[in-house]
């Protein structure tokens, strides 16, 4: 196996996507975020002091999906054609549960993205709540499936935190 972002001196790189076809590119990543049972029902009864905790980490995570170039040294700029953030609440576990779904036609995959997305919608969470919870844990952060591009489809079934 050889890794593709050094050159043959070992150093850095950004490799070239230029001759590559673009091809429909999806990926799909989740994360979860457990804490007490207080700072779940304050969520989801939307009594955060500081606002609609779900509203913002989702509009916080398409953005951070938006600037992953700009995070993640070696990403390109990718034009992105979708982002989605959704949520489920574990109400058994006091577990939010984040998903980002995102899309684009393009030279390359958008794997960083979506884990990019739901790390920064994971921590917006922890952010707007770390007032009246800061033991909150950030789990599991995974990738769940990838499409597209030459080495076409991954899907991996999702590893829930109260289960490994």
């Amino acid at each position: 196996m050889k890794f593709t972002h050094f050159n043959d001196e070992g150093r850095a790189r950004m490799v070239d996507v230029g001759t590559k076809p673009d091809t429909e590119r999806v990926a799909v990543a989740v994360g979860f975020v457990q804490m007490k049972a207080d700072t779940l029902k304050m969520i989801t009864t939307q009594r955060a002091k500081k606002g609609d905790v779900l509203a913002v980490s989702q509009v916080a995570g398409i953005m951070a999906a938006k600037q992953t170039s700009h995070i993640i040294p070696m990403c390109h700029n990718i034009f992105l054609t979708g982002v989605d953030i959704k949520f489920e609440i574990y109400e058994e576990q006091n577990t939010i549960g984040v998903e980002a779904h995102v899309s684009t036609s393009g030279k390359t995959g958008v794997e960083m993205e979506a884990l990019t997305a739901v790390s920064v919608a994971c921590l917006t969470i922890y952010d707007m709540c770390k007032s009246v919870d800061r033991g909150m844990i950030i789990k599991n952060i995974q990738l769940v499936k990838k499409s597209g591009g030459k080495t076409g489809e991954f899907i991996k079934e999702v590893e829930l935190p109260w289960k490994t």
